[in-house]
Order: structure tokens, then C-alpha cells, then sequence
């Protein structure tokens, strides 16, 4: 009768201590409602973490202000973006930089920090002819810049014009002058026709800017567009040189194609040595050759003369009146009439005066010759070549060499000769030899070993971050979340007891109670129930003096 007493103070104890504990349990689930939450969000983030992207570049070199744009871009995109260790570029996701970087180029960015014509879009109402001369002075100044940084050398260019004010009241003006500085990439370099084409360029873009008032300046401080110092006599400007350059690599590939299907590929090598003559000459000749003689000579004219006189009938006397009368009749001759040998009788002979001029002119023999030389003629020419031995392939297909025959080297000799255009009168030089090439140095590089790797390294840190990520989410679940979520899903401890019955059975939840309800059972009499309740009495202390106090307390 005790016993069933006891037990059932110790049942009206428990549910006592049960209505008690009702607030304090509901406040300890919304603890763990809360921290169930917290280590969810735990577990995601550290997921999140093992999934991280791979970061490329986007844009690096920028200016502050193109870098202030991008990133407000960026952000409008809801692209994610993070900065370098340098600071010097930005890096967004590997799936995303193609992406983000058309999209950013349909908005104009990066500007480059050059100010254009676009500057003239947003002129204010009332400005002054002095500031909208600067304005478009700084647009011409930003569009010519654009242009030359569009070379591939050049990684900036900076451009100052100096446009002096047009004015009426001069007579002479001032020409504009412009001022470039160029930043050229590193390992790059511009020639002569590079800069050139800068300085056309620059002057052809500002009217009435010559050329030479145009100076360009690398980053270095030397001076690119220096037009005042002239070639010496000795000396070959760089288009000189690329030209005889451009002769002999010319000479040199004629001659190696042309042996290469003989000797088989890289098995000859050819170097040419041209002397070329730049010196312009023009020369006018005159020459006269010595007389020839009259048959052989051109006549150029001839002119003839002859006359004849006679002193019988001509006018005789003293000069006067007397002499210049008519004369008298004719009578019969006095002297008889002288006979010839042929028995012809004559009269008395008349003297004859007979005078001839012959004028012959001859043609002049004169050669005039006139010859002008161009510059850029061939003076000499030097070419060595090496072949190298004959390959051949025996049966088994292993590659042996052997020494050209001498008409082999006859043939190569003669097509070299007609490949670079051999000139005996002009002292050209040609050398073959023959000789085993020796054979390239094998670079042998050390074996890398996978731990040294770098394509290694970096999936090794991929891996161990994702193997990082599933360790903590199993830790997390089985040491946190799990004991949480078991609690939750397991009711509250209860004593339950059978007034009328003598068995006592005890049933406990819980932390605490497991261990009890494992070693609690239902015996028959107080010895088992003794132990029910020392074992109670062990895991719950606090319900075991709840219930002494309610003994104390009542009238039993």
C-alpha cells in the first residue's frame, strides 16, 4: 500500500514538474530552431565557398575615372567583380569576361581618358568664342589621339597643338605647330615610315600645319621626327639599308629554294653580301673625231663659180669723151690673115681671162651624249653557300649521310650561279662547300614532378576546397544539426504510473532520460521498483526533489 503510494507521488510529481517545465521547453525548441537556422546557413556558405568561380581579367591599366565607370557598369550587370592584388586590373568571373566586356564596349568603355568631338555635345547656352575654340581644340587633340593609339607599338599618345588666332592685320602668319608624345609598348619600337606615317597623319588633320613643324617624342625623351640633321657622305639613312637588306634576303631565298629539292629541306643555308650603288650620276658628253678624208666625209654644201673675160673688145684709150665714142665703120683688114696648122687662116688671137670658185662644205663630225645613272645599282655581289651531306635511306629505313659527288656539287654550283645572277665583269663571288651540319644542341629539361606542377597545384587547390567544403557540411550535420533535429522531433519526457497496478513503469526521453529508459523496466514488487526509482533519482535529480518536496508538503 506504501509502495503504491509512492508511486503514485512520484506520477503527480512528474506531471507537476512537467506543467512547470512548459514554458522553459518551448523556449529551448526555439533555440534550437534557431540554431538548426544558423548552422543551415553555415553549411551553405561554406558551399558556397568550395564553388567559388574562377576569376579571369576584365580590364587592367586603366584610367580612374574608365575604372569608376566599369565597376558602376559591373554593378548595374549584377556581374561579380574583385580587384587584383596590384590594384592594376579587374577580375570577374571566367564565364562572364566575354560577356561583360561586349556589353561594356556597347557603353564606350574604357574611354582611354581622351575627351573627342563628343565634347561639343554638351555645350552650354552662352559660352564665349574663346571657350568654344579651346573645346574644339581639345576635341581635335582627343580624336588624333584615338587614332595614333590605334597602332599597334603605341600603348598612349599624348597630342598639343599650338593653333595661333587668325587674324586680318598680319601679313605673314603663323603656322600651327603640334607637339606628340608617344608611350610605345614594351619591346616595341617605331622606323622611319612608322613615324612618317605619325607626323602625315597629325599634319594632314590641322589645316595649314606643315609637316615639318610636327615633332614627335617617344617616352624616352628621343626625338622621332628629327628632319634637320642630314645623311653624311658616308652614311645610309634606313631606307637605304632595308633596301639592300631587302636585296639580300631576296638573293638568299632564291638560291636556297632553288637547291632545297635537291638537298632536301634545312639541309642548305645561303648568306648574300651586296654592294649597292646609291650614288645618282648624269653626264652629257660632247666629241669631235679628227678629219676624214673628202670621199668619206658628208658633204654639207657645195657651190660652184665661173667666168670668162676677154681684152679684144673691150673699151682701150685715154679715159674721156674721146674714148667714148661710137665706134667707125668697119673696113677691110690691112694685115693679112695668120694660117694654122690645120691650114685654116685665122684672125689675129684675142687674150682670154677665165676665173672658177668652187666652195665645198663638209658636214661636222660631233657625238653628243647624254646619260643619267639611278641610284640603287648593283656593284658587287658576295654569295656563300653550305649544303649540307646527302641524305639516304637504306632498306630498314634508318637515314645515313654521305658527301656530295663533285658533279653534284657542279649542279648546285651552276644553279646558284644563275639564281643570284652571277656577273663576272662586275667581280661577283660565289662559294659551295660542302659539310655535315652539326647537329642542334637537345635541350634536356628536367622532369617536373607532379606536386611541382602548376596545372597540378591548381586543381589540387580546386579538389582540397571542395573536399574543405563536404568535411565541414558532414561535421556540421552529424555534431550540430543532426542532435538538434533529433530533439526536435523527440516529446517531452514523461512519468507515467499505475495507480492501481503494483508494477511502476517509467518512461524518459531525452538527453538524460535514454539512459534511464534502457535500464528501467517492470519487475514484480518494491525491489524492482527501488531500483526503477534509484536509477530515476540518478538521471533526474530535479524531478526526484520535486517530488520529496510534495511528500514534505502533504498530510501523508
Amino acid at each position: 500500500m506504501a509502495a503504491g503510494n509512492d508511486a503514485a507521488l512520484m506520477n503527480q510529481g512528474a506531471m507537476s514538474q512537467g506543467v512547470i517545465g512548459l514554458n522553459p521547453q518551448l523556449g529551448n525548441k526555439l533555440l534550437l530552431v534557431f540554431a538548426a537556422a544558423a548552422v543551415i546557413a553555415v553549411m551553405v556558405v561554406f558551399w558556397l565557398w568550395s564553388q567559388q568561380p574562377d576569376y579571369r581579367v576584365l580590364f587592367s591599366n586603366y584610367s580612374d575615372k574608365d575604372g569608376g565607370s566599369i565597376v558602376a557598369a559591373l554593378e548595374k550587370m549584377n556581374v561579380p567583380y574583385k580587384f587584383s592584388d596590384s590594384g592594376t586590373a579587374i577580375l570577374v568571373p571566367a564565364a562572364q569576361v566575354h560577356q561583360a566586356r561586349l556589353k561594356l564596349a556597347a557603353d564606350g568603355l574604357p574611354k582611354g581618358g581622351n575627351i573627342g568631338f563628343e565634347i561639343l555635345e554638351n555645350q552650354k547656352f552662352g559660352v564665349s568664342q574663346f571657350v568654344e575654340q579651346v573645346n574644339f581644340q581639345r576635341a581635335l587633340e582627343g580624336e588624333l589621339e584615338r587614332s595614333i593609339q590605334s597602332i599597334g607599338a603605341v600603348e598612349m599618345a599624348r597630342i598639343h597643338l599650338a593653333i595661333p588666332k587668325a587674324t586680318v592685320f598680319v601679313r605673314d602668319q603663323q603656322q600651327p605647330t603640334a607637339s606628340v608624345l608617344l608611350n610605345l609598348r614594351a619591346g616595341r619600337s617605331l622606323d622611319a615610315q612608322q613615324v612618317g606615317a605619325v607626323v602625315h597623319l597629325v599634319a594632314s588633320s590641322v589645316p595649314n600645319l606643315p609637316v615639318a613643324n610636327v615633332t614627335v617624342v617617344d617616352q624616352n625623351g628621343n626625338l622621332l621626327s628629327d628632319t634637320s640633321k642630314k645623311m653624311g657622305a658616308n652614311n645610309l639613312d634606313p631606307t637605304q639599308l632595308k633596301y639592300i637588306d631587302d636585296i639580300q634576303q631576296s638573293i638568299v631565298k632564291r638560291v636556297e629554294s632553288i637547291i632545297t629539292p635537291i638537298v632536301g629541306a634545312k639541309n642548305v643555308r645561303a648568306e648574300a653580301s651586296a654592294e649597292i650603288d646609291f650614288s645618282s650620276i648624269e653626264q652629257a658628253a660632247e666629241t669631235f673625231k679628227p678629219n676624214q678624208k673628202p670621199d668619206d666625209a658628208a658633204i654639207r654644201s657645195l657651190q660652184s663659180n665661173e667666168s670668162q673675160t676677154s681684152n679684144g673688145g673691150g673699151a682701150s684709150g685715154v679715159p674721156g669723151a674721146l674714148s667714148n665714142q661710137p665706134p667707125a665703120n668697119a673696113t677691110a683688114p690691112i694685115t693679112a690673115p695668120v694660117a694654122t696648122a690645120s691650114g685654116a687662116t685665122t684672125a689675129e688671137a684675142v687674150p682670154v681671162n677665165n676665173q672658177k670658185n668652187i666652195m665645198t662644205n663638209y658636214e661636222v663630225d660631233k657625238t653628243v651624249r647624254y646619260s643619267q645613272q639611278g641610284m640603287g645599282g648593283i656593284k658587287r655581289l658576295n654569295v656563300a653557300v653550305v649544303v649540307n651531306n646527302m641524305p639516304v635511306v637504306d632498306k630498314k629505313g634508318k637515314v645515313t649521310y654521305r658527301p656530295l659527288t663533285a658533279a653534284e656539287k657542279t649542279q648546285i654550283n651552276d644553279l646558284a650561279m644563275q639564281a643570284m645572277g652571277f656577273n663576272k665583269e662586275r667581280g661577283d663571288a660565289l662559294t659551295v662547300v660542302n659539310s655535315s651540319f652539326a647537329g642542334e644542341p637537345v635541350e634536356i629539361i628536367p622532369e617536373v614532378p607532379l606536386w611541382k606542377n602548376p596545372e597540378t597545384i591548381e586543381y589540387g587547390k580546386d579538389a582540397l576546397r571542395f573536399l574543405v567544403g563536404i568535411v565541414v557540411l558532414l561535421m556540421l550535420y552529424k555534431r550540430a544539426l543532426s542532435p538538434m533535429l533529433r530533439k526536435l522531433t523527440t516529446p517531452s519526457p514523461k512519468l507515467l504510473a499505475s495507480p492501481n497496478d503494483e508494477d511502476a513503469v517509467v518512461n524518459l526521453s531525452g538527453s538524460n532520460g535514454e539512459g534511464a529508459q534502457a535500464q528501467l523496466a517492470s519487475g514484480q514488487g518494491g525491489k524492482n521498483n527501488l531500483a526503477a526509482v534509484k536509477q530515476l533519482a540518478k538521471d533526474n535529480p530535479r524531478m526526484v526533489a520535486s517530488v520529496v518536496a510534495n511528500w514534505t508538503s502533504g498530510n501523508e
